[in-house]
């Protein structure tokens, strides 16, 4: 197959400042088409991209013959609608998280894929960079002993009332603005669900502003942070009996801080690996483009996203 054409549905920061970069960088990819109703939101994206195509809606997007895969970057509660839309359209589909709002949503994105062969998958970006692999390696050859804890913290300090995640109706929120890539990450590394979620929720305005759930995975107690009201800080450690993997910058490394991941012994030395130059949102869209060109399977299904969603829900019901 030739480059894969992408579209994205919406002029939002998130693509302008990142993603569209993204796949305009990777390799095999164009970033051909943009629907915005407001043209000069495109400036940006043409500064970069000069030959991109703009449409005035998303459904002139998606009518596009020359589109091969679109970017959803939408308020929340439009991620779901979207990626049908873009599936019936027969346009594979790669969206923001949340991808949805319940698992009810997911499992008929799930059919929907089915039914029209379309790739749909969440843009859970942290499963693309090189140090988790590195994790899953350290946990495997028991490099911590016995593990024991893993402890996730994902917080940021939202000041803005009418953005969009500080909105009840769009689908707002801590958990899953950010809650989703600790509890995401830990998934991630054990390669299994948590169970026995509980869960501590502060609502504000009808969004959570500060979550802490606790689960279980088989015997290693699973914590996670998450909140839009205090500094911002990111971190994962995995705790246990012979040492601590620590991992400064998890979820979004090259924008909060350096990739870097951090092996602590009893015998206080530590062995760093560091990732520099790693591009998780190229290597993203270029995971993405791999499975359309050669029909792999794409290493974030929507089941793992199911996953993340099964874990949130569980959350807000444990805490009401």
């Amino acid at each position: 197959m030739a480059d894969i054409r992408w579209g994205i549905l919406g002029a939002a920061r998130f693509a302008r400042q990142h993603m569209g970069p993204a796949i305009h960088a990777a390799s095999g990819s164009v970033l051909a088409a943009l629907a915005t109703s407001a043209p000069e939101k495109a400036n940006p994206f043409q500064a970069f991209a000069p030959d991109l195509r703009v449409h005035d809606s998303y459904e002139a997007l998606l009518a596009d013959p020359d589109i091969d895969a679109v970017y959803i970057p939408l308020p929340n509660t439009l991620h779901a609608p979207w990626a049908e839309a873009a599936m019936r359209a027969g346009k594979a589909a790669l969206v923001e998280k949340p991808i949805a709002m319940s698992v009810a949503e997911i499992d008929r994105l799930i059919a929907v894929s089915a039914e029209t062969g379309c790739l749909c998958a969440e843009a859970f970006m942290p499963a693309h960079h090189p140090q988790w692999a590195q994790v899953r390696t350290l946990l495997a050859d028991g490099a911590v002993g016995k593990l024991d804890m893993i402890r996730g913290v994902f917080t940021f300090t939202l000041d803005d009332a009418a953005n969009i995640r500080a909105q009840a109706g769009m689908g707002g929120g801590g958990l899953r603005d950010v809650g989703i890539y600790p509890i995401g990450a830990a998934r991630l590394a054990m390669g299994a669900e948590p169970s026995d979620i509980t869960a501590h929720i502060r609502m504000q305005n009808g969004v959570d502003t500060l979550a802490e759930l606790r689960g279980m995975f088989g015997d290693v107690v699973f914590t996670c942070v998450s909140g839009l009201s205090q500094m911002r800080h990111q971190e994962m450690v995995f705790h246990g009996t012979q040492g601590m993997i620590r991992l400064q910058a998890p979820f979004n490394p090259g924008v909060f801080a350096e990739g870097r991941i951090d092996l602590l012994r009893p015998d206080y030395t530590v062995q760093t690996w560091r990732y520099p130059d790693a591009r998780q949102y190229v290597l993203q869209v270029e995971a993405f483009c791999a499975s359309l060109r050669t029909s792999q399977a794409y290493p974030v299904p929507l089941g793992f996203s199911r996953g993340n969603q099964t874990v949130i829900d569980a959350a807000f019901a444990a805490a009401s």
